[in-house]
């Protein structure tokens, strides 16, 4: 078991959480503002997370149509930023501890 990557697939989690908090958001979108903060996400990890996340109702999405290209755009819901909020205060408190 590879603790680190757990670690970071879970960090993963909550920025996209974060970022789609801030702002309607893309995966293009997503991968250039990780990939700014040092984060290297390849498609194939990041749309499946996306989908994950609004199967479990953390985020919603709805498809648009830009230069004849459907663009689908992804929002955290209520449930999603409750979840935000709660994950943000434990790792506050892990911060602590561990630090």
């Amino acid at each position: 078991m590879d603790v680190v990557r757990e670690f970071r697939n879970g960090a993963l989690r909550l920025l996209v959480l974060r970022h789609a908090t801030d702002a309607e958001v893309h995966g293009a979108l997503l991968s250039e503002w990780l990939a700014a903060r040092g984060h290297r996400v390849s498609p194939g990890t990041l749309y499946p997370l996306l989908h994950r996340l609004q199967d479990a109702g953390l985020l919603k999405s709805r498809i648009e149509v830009v230069d004849g290209r459907r663009v689908r755009r992804y929002r955290t819901t209520k449930r999603g930023k409750r979840a935000l909020a709660e994950c943000r205060a434990v790792l506050a408190e892990l911060a602590a501890d561990v630090a």
